[in-house]
């Protein structure tokens, strides 16, 4: 019998899908934007629902925020990118720090940030105050990918693509899925027939044992014993029917027999 292995299973409408995220109150919506003036200063400004119905400058305000670079600009990671760029093109790998901040576009501090890093792991030596050198193995051939990294890069764009195509399709079902099942419509349809049952294959070797019943119906599958699988059901909410989907040709009586372990209870 092809019995669920989990304790206490409601039969119940399945719960929404982690997916579909329910709409949030516009009461209680509020939107934080998050301002970068540059290194660093950082503002962070919090504006209710009320304030932009009631405040027309918050257009501006809006406008000038997307008018500013974006994040990763600034982050550390692609700093350090563009640095390892500027080491490459460095006569004997020297750069002096002031021109290096002057190029990047940022403060002198978020130079050092990167500096302290290769300075601890000993791919850079100080020379001067402001002078620092590449003493780690060749750079170009650090940086350069082979053709290996490449194709790996490549597939993983494409298995990247390929992930979110998949979760599209998965959202898109499950909306399509719900509005199925909650259209009343659809209720009377909302059935299969023997042979539907009988025609899965995996199926084929079995015993079928259909429960139609309310929601919050409640099933409960014990530890099997050696001669026979106890199945547990309850419901507060009305009648619980159990069919016996058997072969029609020729069922095993020795198997029906074996399949009174089945105990209902309506409260």
């Amino acid at each position: 019998m092809a019995a669920p292995s989990a304790l206490g299973q409601s039969l119940d409408k399945p719960p929404p899908s982690p997916l579909l995220l329910p709409p949030l109150s516009t009461d209680l919506l509020q939107t934080h934007v998050k301002v970068e003036e540059d290194d660093d200063d950082v503002q962070f400004v919090s504006i209710s629902r009320k304030d932009i119905d009631e405040d027309e400058s918050f257009v501006k305000v809006r406008k000038s925020i997307k008018a500013r670079k974006p994040r990763y600009d600034g982050s550390l990671v692609h700093l350090t990118r563009r640095f390892m760029d500027l080491v490459k093109t460095a006569p004997e790998g020297v750069l002096d720090l002031n021109e290096v901040s002057r190029r990047l576009g940022v403060r002198k501090r978020r130079v050092y940030d990167i500096t302290n890093v290769l300075d601890g792991i000993h791919l850079i030596q100080k020379r001067s105050k402001n002078l620092i050198q590449w003493v780690g193995s060749d750079i170009k051939q650090i940086t350069k990918r082979t053709p290996a990294q490449e194709k790996l890069r490549d597939e993983l764009y494409d298995l990247t693509a390929m992930e979110e195509a998949l979760d599209e399709l998965m959202k898109d079902c499950a909306h399509q899925l719900f509005d199925l099942t909650d259209d009343k419509e659809n209720a009377r349809l909302a059935y299969v027939t023997y042979q539907d049952i009988r025609s899965i294959q995996t199926f084929q070797e079995q015993i079928i044992i259909g429960i139609k019943a309310p929601e919050e119906t409640k099933m409960e599958v014990p530890p099997p014993k050696e001669d026979c699988i106890e199945v547990r059901i309850r419901s507060t909410k009305g009648p619980i029917e159990v069919y016996l989907c058997m072969p029609l040709d020729n069922p095993d009586t020795d198997t029906l027999k074996n399949t009174d372990n089945l105990s209902c209870e309506n409260k």
